[in-house]
Parts: C-alpha cells; structure tokens; sequence
C-alpha cells in the first residue's frame, strides 16, 4: 500500500508553498521520537487505542451504515446523523500513523474501510451514509445535520491517506465529494446555492485539498464558506439556538468574543487561518487575534480547556468558568491546539507555541485514559469521583480525535523558515531537515517535561543557519543557551525564541537550562469561583489533588499555606511513572455545628467555624487523573 517517498509529504498542515505563513512543518516521517513521554503514548495509540476504536466502529454499525449505503446489507441505518464523521476521523488517525510507523494489520482495516467508503459514493459524487436510500430527498435541506461536517473530515482522511501512503483511492472519493460540494454552493450571481454548514469543518479541509491537489477552487470555496457565515444563512439552529451557536451571528471580521459551540467556533477560526496563510488579508488576520486575546484572557481554564457551558457545549460570558461543571470538552481542546498550530505557522510568533503546548498536556491528555481505552468526553477541574471516562461514547466525536492528534504529533515538533530550525516541542528524538542548500539531521536529547534540560544536537550534516529554540513562558527566570559549552552574551525572556545562528557543523551542541520552580498560580479576581484559591503548576504541567493519593481526606478541607514549599519527586511506579508534589497543608473541617444546617448568621471567629489539623497532601498532574479507584479530586486549592 505505501509508496516510495510518499511520507515526504505527510505534513499534517502544509504550508511549504503558503505564501502568508513563515513556517513550514516537518513532514511525520522526518521526525522520530525516542523520549519517555510521549512516544510510549503513541505506541499505545497504534497498539491499542486504534484497533479497539476499529472495534467500535464496526460494533456500532458505523461501518455498516457504509455498507447499507452501498446496498451490501439490508439493515436500518444506526446511530447519530454525523456518525460517519467518526469512520473518517479514525481513517486519518490510522493514515498518520502508518506515516511514522508501517502496520500491515492497521494497514488491512484501513483499506477495508476505504472500500467500503467508496463503495458507498453516489454517482454525482455525494456521499452521506445517513441521506441514502429514504432520506435521500432530504439532502442539503437542513444544515444542522452536519453534511458538509462530515464531508470535511472526509477530505482531511483522504489528504492525510494520501500524503502518507501516496495512494490516490480515498483522495480521489474527497475530489469528487468536493466538487459535487463546489457546484452546488457559492455565490447567487454565480447560479450557486448560497449556503454555510452548522458545523464548521469544511473550510480548513478545503485548504488542505487545495494544498495537496492544487486546485485553486478548494481554496475559494473554502474562503466563501468564511465570507458567507454571519449572514443569517442558517437562521435559529435546531430551531431553539441563538445564531451565536454557529457562529452566524455577525461576519467572522467583525466579531470580537468567542461564542456559541466551542468545537464549532474554533473549527471556524483555522480554517479561516488557513485561508490566510494562502490569502494574506489583514483583516481576517486582525479579527482572528482579537478573538484569540479575548479567549485567552477572559474564556479560558487554566489547563487550555475551551467551553464552560453544558448548554450548547459553548463559551460562557467573561469570567464564567465553574470547575465542577466545566464542560471542555476534548474535541475543544484539540481544536485549541489545532488553531494555534497555525496561528504560529503564519507568525511564528511563540505565545502560540505555548498556548498549544500547555493546551496538549493539559487539556488534550486528560481525555484519554493511560491504557489508551477509554475516553472523557467533558473535562472538569473539580470532581467528587463520579465522572469517569468511558470506553466509547453515542457522540463519538472525542475518541478518534485524540487518536488523530497522537499519530500526528510529530508533526508538531519542528518547523523550517527561509534561514532557521524551531524547536516548538522538546522531546527526545532525531529530525531530518532540508534547508534546501544543505540537510542536517539533528538529535533531542531530553527527559521533558519532568526536566528542563535540553541537549540539541547536529549528528550529521551542516552548514549556516539559525537554529529558534522555544523559551516557555513558565520558564519565568529565561533562559541563557550554552552553544559547545560557551554561553551566549545573549539571555532570552519566557515567552519567546531562543536564536541560535552559526555555521553549523556535526557534532556542534546547544544547551537550554529551563529552570521547573513549582508555581502558584491564581485566578483573575473575577473568576468568582478560584477566590482564595491557587492552583500547582510544575514546567507545562498543571498539578491537581486526588483522593487516592490523599487517602481519608477531602480536597474541599485542604488548605495551602503561602510558606508552603512542595517538595518535587519522580515516582517511577506511580501512573506511569510522574513526578509528584508533595506539601505541607492546613485541613480544616466544619465543626460539628454545621453537621444539620447549611446557612447561619455570619459572626467573626478566629478559625472561621473549621476545625484545623495539618497533613502532606500530594499532587499528581492533571492529565493522569481517575485512572485508578474513584475519588474526589481538585485543581484550584483553598490558600491563606
């Protein structure tokens, strides 16, 4: 199934002939990973997490609903409208990961998926499992049924199929759904059907086939969809939602709050980066960092979750970020990561870098369990051990879409710009990298993100060049390099890129020292609900309290004193091995009073009606949570 060469072009998002990006990435196969983190995450990603999902596809009847569609098997089509999106997200899950890792058994269930996806194509190049056969009057009539949704995540399979195998099979069904989607939809002076998707997904999908075809139509369809929603186009969705749901509220250039569907909105905002990387409008630039500065500093949790509401799975008001009933939705965070992947793509700018980074360990992991098998759908940062992931969900969205950014992340490491390497992740392992005069291979060497040193290394190849090494804005010191055991002149601030720029030779080392302090964090003083609280954070991890390791302990009663200094230890046994805080706390208990009410007149007392004693607690990241038994758990803790 795999060609020669065809995993030189397995870029996830392609903008080495973008003219408005500054970056270009790496293709997967150029990067191998050989670190502690998360390398063994995604050999569980191939060995488990793919196959059982496979499973699940087929005990579910997603894959059946392709052959019933095809007229294979008479049976009723089973599922939610957009189950189909489930298969194709899982197909560029798999394909990513044959870019970096051959399977023939991954390779065999991809192929028989793929048969039966283009087994079920219409003939004028339409193809949705649920519209077939009596519904099939029903096409493009009601665009909350997420038609165009489904279309673009199977156009991202197909492009991700395609770049890395070279197969052209899957690729070939996308074109001819897409063209099918290009004459249908578009302007009304051009006899097209003026027209957006409640879901947004279709637009960075677009680009991408434009990327990996060349045909300049993707990318103006992809541009009208932007253009087009915030013109009522979609009216109230499910006849109950404000149009702020799909982001249809106002046009895309004139909003300034994030709103309505967290998955939605962000899904919208890369792929009108994308756009932007190929069209270099200013204002669709301008308006998508403005809604940026407003997520990041008034409708973000403090682990990169997005989307505080169960209700429409949206962004709240400013400020409104409950824990226990925080919605963050995976498939939000992901999007998260998505979306600053490209904002630094266009930029280069390193807020994104570290947005996305602290977003994937912070958000992204925790909704996958340490086995690999089962699945958050929601994401709070307080619990009292009731919520436990599942092994598979009615709404499957999340599964497959974690499994998609593990295959892929790689991809994410390391960039090339006109004279430079970056390094936007630090992860053991070796890039092979074409500047075009010259080719370098370069080593990581690392025990990131329980340690801030970092070893890059030339082990073959040279030549001039700058080397961009991303300084984390955790690391609140900065951060000096040391280059063949010499440190610079030069000390570089958090928040920004180490520049390194010499004739390189093989052998040739640089240095980075970032210094992991535990932090205390605290929350803006209108985010009512952390008031006296504060919240551990240990380099790009967030630290939370879980009962397991607090045993016959309340979260609520812990309380973090400000002279408290936790002591930092690696536990090799412990989920997987982490390291562990572990520091001196207050437990303060409501004394009897309280026993049989819940409100009294409020009068001083020295000890505010608790009862105190002391106690070790001990925090674990928060991305390893609820793997074991139940049990309450806490981020943000009480502090005096």
């Amino acid at each position: 199934m795999r060609m020669p060469h065809a995993a030189r072009r397995s870029r996830v998002v392609d903008t080495s002939a973008s003219p408005h990006a500054r970056l270009r990435p790496l293709p997967l196969a150029d990067v191998r990973l050989s670190d502690g983190f998360w390398e063994p995450r995604r050999r569980i990603n191939r060995r488990e997490t793919l196959p059982s999902q496979y499973e699940h596809l087929e005990e579910t009847g997603r894959l059946d609903n392709f052959r019933r569609a095809s007229g294979k098997i008479a049976v009723p089509f089973r599922g939610l409208y957009f189950n189909d999106s489930d298969v194709y997200k899982w197909l560029e899950a798999a394909s990513w990961s044959l870019a970096t890792d051959p399977d023939p058994d991954l390779e065999r269930m991809v192929d028989a998926a793929i048969t039966e996806i283009a087994d079920a194509q219409r003939p004028d190049g339409y193809l949705n499992t649920y519209f077939t056969f009596e519904r099939a009057h029903e096409r493009w009539t009601d665009f909350d049924l997420h038609e165009m949704y489904c279309a673009g995540h199977l156009i991202q399979a197909a492009v991700a199929h395609f770049r890395a195998t070279g197969a052209r099979r899957l690729l070939d069904v996308a074109v001819r759904f897409a063209d099918h989607i290009c004459h249908l939809f578009g302007p009304e002076e051009e006899g097209k059907r003026p027209a957006v998707d409640g879901h947004e997904e279709i637009e960075m999908a677009l680009v991408e086939l434009f990327r990996a075809t060349g045909d300049r139509r993707y990318l103006y369809q992809a541009r009208y969809f932007v253009d087009a929603r915030g013109h009522g186009l979609l009216g109230e969705p499910y006849g109950r939602f404000d149009p702020s749901y799909s982001q249809d509220h106002e046009p895309l250039r004139d909003q300034r709050e994030v709103v309505g569907h967290a998955v939605r909105a962000l899904y919208l905002y890369c792929g009108a980066t994308d756009v932007y990387a190929e069209i270099g409008e200013p204002d669709l630039l301008d308006a998508l960092r403005r809604l940026w500065r407003n997520m990041t500093t008034k409708r973000m949790y403090v682990s990169g979750g997005l989307g505080s509401r169960y209700e429409g799975e949206a962004f709240g008001g400013d400020y409104e970020l409950p824990n226990e009933r925080a919605y963050a939705e995976t498939c939000a965070a992901i999007a998260g990561v998505m979306w600053n992947w490209r904002l630094l793509l266009v930029s280069g700018e390193a807020r994104y870098a570290d947005l996305m980074e602290h977003t994937l360990y912070n958000a992204v992991l925790p909704g996958i369990s340490l086995d690999g098998r089962r699945y958050f759908y929601q994401n709070p940062l307080a619990d009292d051990g009731t919520h436990r992931r599942r092994p598979w969900f009615g709404c499957a969205c999340c599964p497959p879409n974690v499994a998609r950014l593990l295959a892929s992340l790689p991809g994410y490491i390391y960039c090339t710009s006109d004279d430079a390497v970056w390094v936007h992740l630090y992860a053991e392992g070796t890039a092979a990298v074409d500047l075009g005069d010259h080719a370098v291979r370069l080593a990581q060497r690392t025990d990131y993100p329980w340690d801030g040193n970092v070893e890059i290394s030339v082990e073959e190849g040279g030549g001039e060049f700058g080397l961009m090494l991303r300084v984390p804005s955790w690391c609140e010191e900065g951060c000096t390099p040391v280059v063949n055991g010499e440190a610079m002149d030069a000390s570089f601030p958090p928040g920004s890129y180490a520049k390194v720029r010499r004739l390189w030779r093989a052998g040739d080392t640089v240095r980075l020292d970032l210094p992991m302090p535990v932090r205390r964090l605290e929350s803006h003083p209108h985010v009512v609900e952390n008031a006296g609280r504060v919240a551990l954070a240990r380099g790009p991890l967030l630290y939370c309290v879980e009962r397991a390791d607090n045993p016959g302990l309340d979260p609520r009663d812990l309380v973090l004193p400000a002279y408290s200094n936790p002591l930092v230890r690696f536990d090799p046994q412990l989920l997987g091995g982490v390291t562990v805080l572990d520091a001196r706390a207050e437990v303060l208990v409501p004394e009897e009073a309280w026993k049989d009410r819940l409100y009294r007149t409020a009068r001083p007392q020295p000890d505010g009606g608790q009862e105190a004693g002391s106690t070790t607690l001990r925090a674990v990241p928060l991305y390893a949570w609820a793997n074991r038994e139940p049990g309450a758990m806490r981020v943000w803790l009480r502090s005096r």
